[in-house]
């Protein structure tokens, strides 16, 4: 339900803000990619996030020695 007006009076600044939170960008890959990757992460028996971490950080050099 909808109400035109909201009463803030009692409201608090700031009350979640945190100036050093950390924020984890959800994402989202392709499923013929989503799935190399969990086989290859299974195949070398760590974490899926870690091959991606891998090979993020690879492709980064390369384009850093392009520039």
């Amino acid at each position: 339900m909808r109400k035109k007006e909201y009463d803030f009076s009692k409201g608090v600044r700031g009350k979640f803000y945190r100036p050093n939170a950390k924020l984890n960008l959800p994402i989202y890959l392709d499923d013929d990619i989503a799935e190399f990757i969990q086989m290859y992460a299974k195949r070398k028996k760590v974490d899926a996030q870690i091959i991606v971490n891998e090979i993020l950080r690879r492709n980064k050099k390369l384009v850093q020695s392009l520039r």
